[in-house]
């Protein structure tokens, strides 16, 4: 299931607004340019910015993402046609073969049930090339990033063309570790409408999730740090054997 903000139309419609800076972004491109890939699997792609991002630059993409909003925003993006959308999970995709994987931002701590993140893994190994790559972020538990998700240190207003002033803010609502909770609210000024956002991430020990990769037969090539987020962020790079 999506969360709200990415599966309600209004809400999906401002996301890239309320985030416009994705230099996050920019390693994940390095790293398609420094692997050579030349076709990408874009796990969680929600409005399609990174897929986009890609199909700029000559390669072949297939994002899937479970959000029809989301999926409705980015296919409504300039070069939206030369990516293909598929709306559901990874587990459902047709047979492929590429030469990256990715799920970037928050999507791999998205995927909270055990069973549903093993299931990925193994999807996502099925749909790489023989050699082909797996890479994706998680944020080290140890930093407690949760501690700024509030409203004293989120809260923004927004001025977005076409809609208006929009104010916004983090609240967590609840931390069962390795599961924080927590709920996002957004005011609309031009008609007072307020809609919340419910999430929960889950925050795996980098052992944790070296384990699961080599569980589905992945090589780890290397666990990097995350270039926006120095110190509290762990990049993982696997990789499906060659043989």
């Amino acid at each position: 299931m999506a969360d709200e903000c990415f599966g309600h139309p209004r809400l999906a419609a401002i996301y890239d607004p309320l985030d416009p800076d994705r230099s996050d972004l920019d390693a994940y491109t390095r790293m398609a340019e420094e692997f050579g890939a030349r076709r990408v699997l874009d796990i969680g792609c929600g409005t399609g910015v990174f897929a986009l991002l890609l199909a700029d630059r000559g390669i072949e993409v297939v994002g899937v993402d479970p959000a029809a909003a989301s999926l409705d925003v980015a296919q409504g993006k300039p070069g939206g046609e030369r990516v293909r959308w598929i709306r559901g999970d990874v587990t459902a995709l047709p047979p492929l073969r590429v030469d990256l994987a990715t799920m970037t931002a928050n999507v791999a701590q998205a995927i909270v049930a055990p069973e549903s993140w093993r299931e990925t893994l193994r999807a996502a190994y099925r749909a790489l090339r023989p050699g082909g790559r797996l890479v994706f972020e998680t944020r080290d538990p140890a930093r407690r990033a949760w501690e700024d998700w509030n409203r004293e240190q989120s809260y923004s207003v927004t001025e977005i063309p076409g809609v208006g002033t929009v104010e916004s803010w983090l609240q967590v609502t609840d931390v069962s570790q390795p599961l924080v909770t927590f709920r996002s609210t957004y005011v609309f000024a031009a008609d007072g409408q307020v809609l919340t956002s419910h999430s929960t991430l889950r925050f795996r020990e980098r052992q944790e999730v070296e384990a699961d990769l080599s569980a589905q037969g992945y090589v780890i090539d290397d666990v990097r740090d995350a270039p926006d987020r120095p110190g509290r962020e762990f990049v993982f790079l696997a990789r499906r054997p060659a043989a």
